[in-house]
């Protein structure tokens, strides 16, 4: 009896030894990509000196360009938001005929170069463009304003939201949702009671990734709005300008935006990690 009970406890350990094995196997091998991921931000970091660094926070050019960052992406996020969420509930709660079609549009401009975005928004909405040559004919220019820059982040950085959206929506039970129909409420009433407190974590998260690609927008920007100080050059931009002219204000700003990205990435896997969590 004393063998038959112990001989199982010997086989299972020694299935267990391989295993730390093979996480430090797998370790070893990640390490290169590790290093290449980090040394440049690292290098990054180290680089400024902490007193350049404060100094130039004070810069007004470095003002500007984070205050103006600051506005468009909250317009640029508000109009994802009010625009994009009737459209992501369509594409999750109702099924017709060239809703695929529509989708994968709506996700092109996720994986479209940011300058061919911009020459898609010059043509559109420039003097002489689709739209803008009647605009410009009742007064209204938006080519190389700041308006053009809260369309151009837009452009780029709705469909993450409107994504996002679609499977907060769709990953509400209906069964919630016709039970408070079935007690007398309207569709309104669902919507607003039911199917947005429950969906929104994910719409959460989807408003902070979209807010970040606008933040880090650039191509697009360039080219539609050009690159003014205090009226379109952005935090990208700016350190683009101060690339070819004093390389600590494009670290400066490029640290900024190196902070603002990982803690936009730390609340998004938190927001997801807490919804997990209760389900």
């Amino acid at each position: 009896m004393e063998q038959s009970t112990t001989f199982p406890r010997i086989v299972t350990d020694r299935r267990r030894r391989p295993f730390p094995l093979t996480t430090l196997g797998l370790l070893l091998a990640s390490l290169p990509m590790l290093a290449y991921l980090l040394f440049p931000l690292l290098a990054m970091i180290l680089r400024i000196n902490p007193v350049t660094l404060l100094n130039n926070l004070t810069n007004p050019e470095i003002g500007q360009a984070i205050w103006l960052s600051m506005v468009t992406t909250t317009w640029s996020t508000a109009l994802g938001l009010g625009f994009g969420t009737p459209l992501a509930y369509l594409l999750a709660r109702r099924h017709f005929r060239g809703g695929s079609l529509l989708d994968t549009l709506i996700e092109l401009p996720m994986v479209l170069p940011p300058s061919v975005a911009g020459i898609a928004l010059l043509i559109t909405f420039g003097r002489r463009g689709m739209i803008g040559a009647w605009l410009d004919d009742a007064g209204i220019s938006i080519a190389f304003t700041t308006v053009a820059v809260v369309l151009a982040q837009t452009f780029v950085a709705a469909p993450f939201y409107i994504k996002t959206a679609v499977a907060g929506f769709a990953g509400v039970e209906r069964e919630l949702e016709q039970a408070a129909e079935i007690d007398g409420a309207t569709p309104a009433q669902v919507f607003v009671w039911i199917t947005l407190p429950l969906a929104w974590p994910v719409l959460l998260s989807g408003l902070v990734m979209t807010w970040a690609r606008a933040l880090g927008e650039f191509g697009a920007t360039i080219l539609f709005a050009g690159n003014f100080p205090g009226r379109t050059q952005t935090m990208p931009l700016a350190i683009y300008l101060g690339f070819e002219q004093d390389i600590n204000l494009s670290l400066t700003l490029a640290l900024i935006l190196l902070g603002v990205s990982f803690l936009v990435l730390w609340i998004v896997k938190a927001i997801l990690r807490q919804r997990v969590m209760t389900l």
